[in-house]
This record gives C-alpha cells, sequence and structure tokens, in this order.
C-alpha cells in the first residue's frame, strides 16, 4: 500500500458553494463545535455505533491511514474532537479554511473521527467547481488514501461525463479510495423528454399533462435545469411563476450557468411567502432531447426519483452512497436514486445518516452524514489491510453489506447497507488468506 501518513478523504456535500453551484447534501442544519464530551453518546449509542467500538477495540482505529475532507464551510480545526487528528489543511478559492461559525465540515469530519479515531485528517475548502478540482488534486498528489466527497453539484451531466465527475473518476484511477453521496434529490427532482407526446406550444408536460410544476417550501429558491451535451446549440429555459390560484405572473427567467462546459441554466431567486409553480419551455420542434430539472432548495409537485443522483455520485468508479435511516431501517424518502444517464445502477451502498446525529445540536442528517460513516469505515479497512486497492475496498463494502429495501441489487440501495465489522473482518481475511 501507498505511504499511509495522511488519512481519509471525510467529504461534504455542500449548503452553498460561492455562486450558488452546490449545496449541502443534508437534510438538516449542523453545528461547528462538535465536543469529546458527547462522545459516550454519540460514537457508541447504539448497535452499528457499538460495532465500531468493538472494531477499536480489537486495534482497528485507521491507523497509519490517510483522510481528505472538501467542505464549502470550512471547520473548526481547534475543536476538540478532531484537533488531535489534522494533519494538513488547504483553503481553494475564497474563505478560510479555518471557521468555528459553520457546522458543516466539522460535523463531517467528527464522523469520520469517530469511525477511525486514529486517521489522520486532511482538511480542504472549496467555493466552485475549479477549487473543488484543485482541492482533489490537491488530496491525491499527498498520497491520500480515500476520499470522501459528499459535495453536491447540480446542473452537471448524469452519466459521470461532467467535470466533477470526471475529477472523483480520476483520483480514483490514481489510488485514492473516492466516496461521494447519491444525493438527497428523490423528492425534488424530475427529468423528462422535449418529444412530440410531451411538448405543446413550446412547453413541456410534466405528469398527467400538467405543464405547471408547483414548488414547495421558503422563499430561497434555486433551480436548475440541464440537458443531454448533444444538445448544447438548443436552448431551453426554465420559468418561476407567481400564482394566488386565479392570476399568475412571471417571476423569474433562467439563465445560462457560466461555471463550467455543461448545457444548463438556474434560476437563484429571493422572492416573498406565496404559491409557485416552474414552467419549461424549448424549441418550436420536439427534439427528443433528456432535460433533468431540480431543486436543492424546494421539493417539487411532480417528481422523477429515478436518475436523481448528482455529480460526484455520478461517476464511475467511486463508491456513491445513500442515506438510510436506521432507526426505522427504511431508506431515507429523500435520498437520490439511480441508475445513471448512461444506466449503471448509481447507489452502491446505503449508510445510516443519522448515527452520529448528535455530532450537532441541530442533526446532521442526509447524504452528507452517510458518506463520512462509510470513509470511516473504508480507513479501517485500509488499516485491517493496508495492500487493499481501491476497486478491492469498494467490493469489500458491496460484498458484506446487508441487502435491504428490494432484495438484491437496486437502484435505490444498491447491495444494501454497510457492515462495518463484517467488512473489516473480510479485509483481515485476504491478509491472513
Amino acid at each position: 500500500m501507498r505511504d499511509r501518513t495522511v488519512l481519509l478523504l471525510a467529504v461534504i456535500a455542500i449548503a452553498s458553494l460561492t455562486g450558488s453551484i452546490a449545496t449541502l447534501a443534508v437534510a438538516g442544519p449542523t453545528d461547528s463545535r462538535p465536543d469529546r464530551a458527547d462522545d459516550a453518546s454519540v460514537s457508541v449509542s447504539d448497535g452499528a455505533a457499538g460495532r465500531f467500538a468493538r472494531l477499536h477495540a480489537a486495534g482497528v482505529t485507521g491507523s497509519n491511514v490517510t483522510v481528505g475532507i472538501v467542505d464549502p464551510t470550512g471547520f473548526d480545526t481547534e475543536s476538540k474532537t478532531i484537533a488531535g487528528q489534522v494533519v494538513k489543511t488547504r483553503s481553494f478559492g475564497i474563505g478560510s479554511v479555518h471557521n468555528t461559525h459553520e457546522a458543516h465540515g466539522t460535523a463531517t469530519a467528527a464522523v469520520v473521527s469517530r469511525t477511525a479515531p486514529d486517521a489522520d485528517l486532511y482538511l480542504a475548502r472549496v467555493d466552485s467547481i475549479d477549487s473543488y478540482q484543485q482541492a482533489v488534486d490537491w488530496l491525491v498528489r499527498e498520497d491520500i488514501d480515500v476520499i470522501v466527497a459528499p459535495v453536491s453539484f447540480y446542473g452537471q451531466p448524469g452519466d459521470g461525463t461532467g467535470p466533477v465527475a470526471r475529477s472523483a473518476t480520476q483520483a480514483t484511477e490514481r489510488g485514492s479510495v473516492f466516496i461521494a453521496p447519491a444525493g438527497n434529490l428523490a423528492q425534488s427532482h424530475w427529468s423528462g423528454q422535449y418529444t412530440t407526446d410531451t411538448v405543446q406550444n413550446r412547453t413541456v408536460a410534466f405528469t398527467n399533462g400538467s405543464r405547471q410544476n408547483y414548488i414547495r417550501g421558503g422563499t430561497e429558491i434555486t433551480v436548475w435545469l440541464s440537458w443531454e451535451r448533444a444538445y448544447a446549440d438548443e436552448q431551453y429555459t426554465v420559468e418561476l411563476h407567481w400564482t394566488n390560484g386565479t392570476d399568475s405572473r412571471l417571476v423569474a427567467r433562467s439563465q445560462p450557468y457560466r461555471g463550467d462546459d455543461v448545457p444548463n441554466e438556474r434560476i437563484v431567486a429571493d422572492v416573498k411567502p406565496g404559491d409557485y409553480y416552474l414552467v419549461i419551455r424549448g424549441p418550436a420542434s420536439p427534439t427528443g432531447a433528456r432535460l433533468r430539472l431540480v431543486s436543492p432548495t424546494h421539493d417539487l409537485q411532480h417528481t422523477a426519483a429515478r436518475n436523481s443522483i448528482v455529480a460526484p455520485g455520478t461517476a464511475r468508479k467511486v463508491i456513491t452512497v445513500g442515506a438510510y435511516n436506521s432507526r426505522v431501517d427504511q431508506l431515507e424518502p429523500f435520498s437520490s436514486r439511480g441508475p445513471t444517464a448512461d444506466n449503471r445502477v448509481g447507489v452502491d451502498i446505503v449508510a445510516p445518516d443519522r448515527q452520529f446525529a448528535a455530532a450537532a445540536p441541530d442533526g446532521f442528517v442526509g447524504s452528507s452524514a452517510a458518506v463520512p460513516y462509510v470513509g470511516g469505515t473504508a480507513a479501517l479497512l485500509l488499516d485491517a489491510n493496508e495492500s487493499l486497492s481501491p476497486h478491492e475496498t469498494e467490493h469489500l463494502l458491496e460484498q458484506t453489506a446487508r441487502d435491504v429495501g428490494r432484495p438484491g441489487l437496486d437502484n435505490a440501495t444498491g447491495h444494501g447497507a454497510v457492515e462495518p465489522v463484517r467488512a473489516a473482518r473480510a479485509a483481515q481475511n485476504r491478509t491472513d488468506g
């Protein structure tokens, strides 16, 4: 195995990257100062966390493994939970990596710390696609063993060909285990084709012929519309309308996003409380283009959970993790589903997202919380067997997972729920036998 002075990359999904490129793949807020005082209740509070405690007692702690965490909010590097494990920090873009006010990065690192308490942490703060790519490249150059990246970028291709996904795939090919979130878009994603059956007067029909897709939620609205590269020269637009049930008026029209080379548009708007709906318009003649509409801020009336995975979770060769509520033994309703646009299953495994909710007083749930859980588990596997390649690490995690949801491999839960003890023992057995 490669030099193990740096551990895993526990990464985050973004609350709001500069320029609104990505948003936090979590379902609730977080606090920035988790503390050792709550370790007993957080890290060994019930079955799954207790399994980590048994592994730690057996000497499997993530020792000599390196972890990197990529986050848009920064980290409280003086927090007692993570301070002793931080080896290096870097900020890419605007904003200091040291931040005691935002919770997301610190809570993510805390989950890694509690699952792999002897791992070395490399922390990176990002604010754009470019800075994300720079951070991943830095971690690879530092010979990081595991990169966990629950950042969610919207408006990216669903087939793993965009810049965000390519960066993740390249990291895996260069020797790092890369772990990404499926996303939290199952209830705020729609996709469909611009065909004769769905288009009338340049307007798309969603479900049951409705050309209006109502949104539910707060007043800060973000919406992304994207389509396939083969139709990059065509123009598609999403409109936001206010209505009182009788009258309606146009509030905002999407504009092309210039932060990448992907055909997409977005709306970012602060609006007054009220009822709003979305309308998609396109060329005069149906083209067959597949359109994708997502909102990281609001649930949609007309949805399609299928194909709702976001980048970098759409990347090839990465471990894509869905959010699983182990308290009720069910997939979280918001957890994104596959397949990817190029027909891969999409979700590889799922993991508890509420196991370490006490890492932040306001809770820490969603795929952001599930990803570092798997990241810490991967670090334990590499501690148990330093010869594992990224592909072998993924295979062991999938092979030892507990089947949940529909029997067998499926687009919602993949191979099933991660089993840390079973996976670590399988890794040890490879060494022994």
